[in-house]
């Protein structure tokens, strides 16, 4: 139903590795295919903007609504303005965490009794309350406290948790939206953002309405301990038991001393198996106001009658302040930092180099910087250590990561041939990079790029779901989703000195990080030495 991933909006590079945690953002490369698609249809920006309707409401909620009548379906897409980098700390993985939430219900979905759930759900958070204090009193004593005394609290909270889920109507808000037709429910928290979306019938879509307005204003937090074991399992799954996963989360804390990015939108698993239901409800106060949530519309729909309906049923939603901006700023690199991770798998490695941010005046360039190095098989990494010196089976690019909102990074991702080094796929890898600084990028490979990226994204705009998403994405990210499509010009002033002066100016070793994969002991052999 939901992933740590970034699902949609300024989705940009390409997919490492399907079980990477890596979001992606997409930036221009979706510009030009919307020019391109508009320019298919013969119409303009102009053209266009006559079937955009944008309007917010008084307690602050921004609506972007697209025309499209070609079919009786309509898409929707709620973007929240907040991510795994805004987790509070000792809560990472909380915008996650709130994500599972958003699917549970309210008082009138997912209840058999909702009086006798709701007395039910607050006599498991008094018990909790009891065993927190508890464990608190025997970390003061040193671990002296009663045994017997904390397994009857953890029984007690067991049976209320037991209790509370008893009231339950499992996935009835996915009962809900399927039995009416609903297609494409689901949801996915990045770094930058949070992501809930999914298709209706056209004459469905007074229920959206009242669907997602609901779990907006007043979502019921039922089956919390529960759905945290899934959270922790989902870490477990994407990181502890995935090399890729356990290399990027070691790349991201080597990379960043103090910003959030430093950790992925997994969050670590200690602050998981601790998360408190009153947390997730904090989270969700300060961070799920309606000014801080954009929604987009695409598809068979009246503007007027999606006024009205978002006039009654989000209209009611209280105003809140805007929640803060991350004040952390991620110091300046002195020089490289290297992590290695122990793994039984092949190798791996990730290198990234520190970039600005995606209102940076170099923002495209990097862009483009990652399709000529690692754009499928005409990249020039793929070329030189794929196809002609075989070292490697894999040498890839994002031009940004882990977001886009802040500071990031400029990432490859190298996996060798059997038989090749990491050391010397490394050496390769950074000899390209040495020469894209030194030798301009021709003419031919420049203008490829950019027609490959326009004919590959072209299908992203080409239909309801994604209009919505990167409409919404590109008004958080830049405050007019107009930016989708002025864009084309600046992308198609992109120079070949463009490209060499970023390479010169970002990829530098003293702003670089490497993460790698080593091989571990020989389990027999450390048995047979008595070390295990």
């Amino acid at each position: 139903m939901c992933s740590a991933t970034e699902t949609g909006g300024r989705a940009r590079g390409v997919t490492l590795i399907a079980n990477l945690e890596l979001e992606m953002r997409t930036g221009v490369w979706i510009v030009l295919a919307g020019a391109l698609a508009l320019a298919a249809h013969g119409q303009s920006l102009k053209d266009f903007e006559k079937r955009v309707t944008e309007f917010d409401l008084a307690n602050g909620m921004h609506f972007i609504v697209i025309e499209r009548h070609d079919a009786p379906v309509v898409s929707f897409h709620s973007y929240v303005n907040a991510g795994s980098v805004d987790d509070p700390k000792g809560e990472t993985g909380i915008a996650h965490m709130f994500e599972h939430m958003a699917f549970k219900g309210t008082e009138a979905i997912g209840s058999k009794n909702y009086p006798a759930e709701k007395a039910a759900l607050e006599e498991v958070e008094r018990v909790y309350d009891r065993l927190d204090q508890a464990r608190r009193a025997e970390a003061d004593r040193h671990g002296a406290a009663d045994p017997k005394k904390m397994e009857a609290i953890e029984a007690e909270l067991e049976r209320a948790i037991e209790k509370a889920n008893s009231f339950v109507i499992p996935n009835e808000y996915d009962r809900i939206v399927e039995s009416n037709g609903g297609v494409g429910m689901n949801a996915g928290t990045s770094t930058d953002s949070t992501n809930y979306f999914y298709s209706f019938p056209a004459n469905r879509l007074e229920l959206w309405f009242l669907l997602e307005a609901q779990r907006f204003q007043a979502p019921v937090f039922r089956e919390f301990y529960k759905e945290r074991d899934v959270v922790r399992e989902e870490r477990r799954m994407r990181v502890e038991s995935s090399p890729q996963g356990q290399l990027v989360e070691a790349l991201l804390s080597t990379a960043f001393a103090a910003h959030p990015y430093k950790v992925g939108s997994a969050g670590w698993a200690s602050d998981i198996e601790n998360f408190r239901l009153k947390e997730a409800v904090k989270f969700f106060e300060t961070y799920y106001v309606p000014g801080n949530i954009t929604i987009g519309i695409a598809g068979d729909v009246d503007p007027k009658q999606a006024r009205q309906l978002a006039e009654k049923y989000f209209g009611p939603i209280p105003k809140g302040p805007l929640p803060p901006l991350v004040r952390t700023v991620e110091p300046p690199q002195q020089g490289e930092k290297r992590a290695a991770v122990v793994s039984p798998t092949e190798p791996y490695m990730a290198i990234a180099y520190k970039r600005p941010d995606q209102n940076s005046k170099d923002d495209l360039v990097f862009d483009a910087l990652a399709d000529i190095l690692a754009g499928g098989r005409t990249g020039i990494l793929y070329r030189e250590l794929v196809r002609d010196k075989r070292m490697a089976l894999g040498a890839y690019a994002q031009s940004s990561f882990p977001g886009s909102k802040y500071p990031s990074l400029f990432l490859f991702f190298l996996v060798p041939n059997r038989g090749r080094s990491l050391e010397e796929n490394e050496k390769a890898c950074y000899e390209i990079i040495e020469r894209l600084k030194t030798t301009k990028v021709d003419t031919e490979t420049l203008e490829r790029v950019k027609t490959k990226l326009r004919a590959e994204l072209i299908r992203k705009l080409d239909n309801n779901a994604g209009l919505a998403a990167e409409l919404t994405a590109y008004h958080v990210a830049f405050g007019d989703w107009r930016r989708l499509f002025t864009e084309l010009s600046e992308f198609n002033k992109i120079t070949a000195d463009d490209v060499q002066r970023v390479a010169r100016q970002y990829l530098v070793p003293e702003s670089r990080t490497v993460a790698f994969t080593v091989a571990g002991p020989n389990k027999d052999s450390a048995k047979e030495s008595g070390n295990e």
